[in-house]
């Protein structure tokens, strides 16, 4: 139970600087003088990093443990917040983004692969909802330091202060996963190149990659689309924005309690299944409808990730999990740096009001590669 704790205290923690970015931003590239579309490339090098940690991460995870990784990946998250409030360039702010998007995949893929093996279908939701919780206490925190009247250095030295903090914890918990880890399978793990010749294995990273493009393009342009499509008042607009990822957060606590009597597999098709209801509910007439879909379609999108992360190891075995899981995560930063720009290009030519169509196309898309992976199951199974 102690470990557990932690490691919900990490997903937290795992939350915190992914939108510290975006709400510090507005003071912060006036402050350095720098241009407005400049966060764009320090957020795509914080991705890359995270790419790169994912793909490597079976074997810094095989060499040195869960407990040793997430230890060393939450530090580097540490020095990275706290460098970031001693730059004064676009260099510097460079320099400490890699190792911010390092050490966050690192232990994205080290503790979820750990949850996946260890531990019931519903901390696997919490987990992934207390992520949320995280990432929603980042920008809030960069607020009230700015409401004080603190320069939004503030925000990241007690962002990377609550990180340390958690180093320490972390630190003086080590033989506590030890101990865990020392009574997992003896099944020989697989690398990379081998598990991506399992057939279903491409299925699955398809499936990561349409959630994330679905999930991020969402948020990013939802909210555009209500005001320009629907007509609705900006204000009200950033409301409903606001409770869709409220929806993501909610829907997954509501989820880890379902999840004590539906399996993995239902659950991402019930979230798929409501997905699509919203997003015929999101071509309404009625602007405030519209943004009541958007809160559903955030509740459907809820289950979708924490249940297909748990059932790897079903799916695909104990063995080849840790290098699965770390290849999904690696599609899925791949997806969340891909599609803003490239639904940003639709919209500029074809015009936000197919928004729909392409969030439909990609739930579609998912559905088709899930459904692969059950009956690949199946088969399997019997």
């Amino acid at each position: 139970m102690a470990l557990l704790i932690i490691i919900y205290v990490s997903f937290i923690s795992l939350g915190l600087p992914d939108a510290v970015l975006g709400s510090a931003w507005p003071v912060m590239h006036v402050s350095l003088g720098l241009p407005l579309w400049s966060a764009g490339v320090i957020a795509a090098t914080t991705s890359m990093g995270t790419v790169i940690s994912a793909l490597l991460s079976t074997k810094v995870i095989a060499r040195f443990g869960t407990g040793k990784v997430t230890l060393i990946s939450v530090l580097m998250t540490a020095v990275a917040l706290v460098g970031f409030s001693f730059s004064h360039t676009i260099a510097m702010l460079l320099i400490f983004a890699l190792p911010l998007g390092l050490g966050a995949g690192s232990v994205d893929t080290a503790l979820n692969n750990y949850v996946a093996l260890h531990y019931k279908a519903r901390h696997m939701s919490w987990l992934h909802s207390f992520w949320g919780v995280g990432a929603s206490l980042g920008p809030a925190i960069v607020a009230l330091t700015l409401s004080l009247g603190f320069s939004y250095k503030g925000g990241y030295r007690t962002i990377g202060a609550l990180q340390f903090m958690l180093v320490i914890v972390l630190a003086l918990s080590l033989s506590r996963w030890s101990d865990h880890e020392a009574k997992e399978t003896t099944e020989i793990a697989k690398g990379n190149r081998e598990v991506l010749k399992i057939k279903g294995v491409s299925s699955a990273l398809l499936t990561f990659f349409l959630y994330c493009a679905l999930e991020i393009s969402t948020g990013l342009w939802a909210t555009t689309y209500l005001v320009q499509v629907k007509g609705l008042d900006p204000t009200k607009a950033a409301l409903w924005g606001g409770l869709y990822y409220m929806g993501i957060t909610g829907g997954r606590m509501l989820s880890g309690f379902i999840t004590f009597r539906v399996s993995n597999n239902q659950m991402t098709f019930g979230g798929l299944g409501l997905c699509l209801v919203s997003l015929l509910l999101f071509l309404s007439p009625d602007a405030n409808v519209a943004g009541f879909a958007l809160v559903l379609l955030g509740l459907g999108s809820a289950p979708i990730f924490p249940s297909m992360i748990h059932e790897t190891p079903r799916r695909f075995g104990v063995g080849a999990s840790q290098a699965i899981i770390g290849l999904q995560m690696a599609t899925a930063y791949v997806g969340n740096t891909v599609m803003p720009p490239v639904v940003g290009v639709l919209a500029s030519t074809i015009g936000l009001v197919w928004l729909p169509v392409l969030q439909a196309v990609l739930v579609v898309g998912m559905m088709l590669t899930v459904l692969r992976l059950v009956l690949l199951q199946k088969k399997k199974s019997q």
